[in-house]
């Protein structure tokens, strides 16, 4: 069963969801919370698996929520609850160590299944609002190169990892991936280990990020 705290300043909202989901026999919530610094008390209490966390929030928001919970937490996993208007908010939680965001009017159905899949070590990024976020941040931020402008870093990788690169980017787990490219999860956890070493970032959800940004889900094909 996965544990998980919901995290949202609406009450209603919190409150609704965790009646739905507590109706799910994989899942058992534990706990709520009304913003980001109750998020942290409580996970320190409770120690869940799993975090769902509204992104806008009074005294502590989700970016730097789910900064200080993996700075505590590390091996915690937290999903961003968000609307379209969040969407200059979700790059940096992305960058923060959130494993992927779903939007509050996606289905239950759906939020179980994202969840199921940020536990067993994917990401959940949905492709449109995804290709709004980077697109709008591009437009904000020198700082995020243009698509052509991969970093020379990717000539590192061999085109095995390369491949994996592009299923990371598009949200399958280690049993995914080894199922799509016929080898086994111990080689797709080093094919993983390998390239983020190489592209030099923290984890698997940034190299998801790294291939949503960059176009690698989409020259790759």
């Amino acid at each position: 069963m996965i544990k998980i705290i919901i995290v949202d300043d609406q009450p209603l909202v919190r409150e609704g969801l965790g009646t739905l989901l507590n109706l799910r026999p994989e899942i058992e919530v534990v706990g709520m919370a009304s913003d980001g610094n109750e998020a942290i008390t409580l996970a320190l209490e409770k120690k869940p698996d799993l975090i769902l966390m509204d992104i806008r929030m009074p005294n502590m928001n989700g970016v730097d929520g789910t900064r200080v919970l993996r700075e505590k937490l590390p091996d915690i996993k937290v999903l961003m609850l968000t609307t379209f208007n969040d969407s200059e908010l979700i790059y940096d939680a992305l960058q923060e160590g959130a494993c992927g965001y779903l939007l509050k009017d996606m289905s239950t159905d759906t939020i179980v299944q994202s969840i199921m899949t940020v536990h067993h070590g994917g990401v959940v990024l949905p492709k449109d609002f995804t290709n709004q976020v980077l697109a709008e941040k591009r437009k904000t931020s020198s700082i995020i190169e243009k698509v052509d402008e991969v970093p020379i870093l990717i000539k590192d990788l061999t085109d095995r990892e390369l491949e994996v690169l592009k299923l990371l980017g598009l949200g399958l787990n280690n049993k995914e991936i080894a199922n799509t490219l016929y080898i086994t999860e111990g080689t797709v956890k080093n094919h993983v280990s390998n390239l983020i070493q190489k592209l030099n970032i923290r984890d698997r959800t940034q190299a998801a990020i790294f291939a949503v940004r960059y176009g690698i889900t989409t020259f790759t094909e």
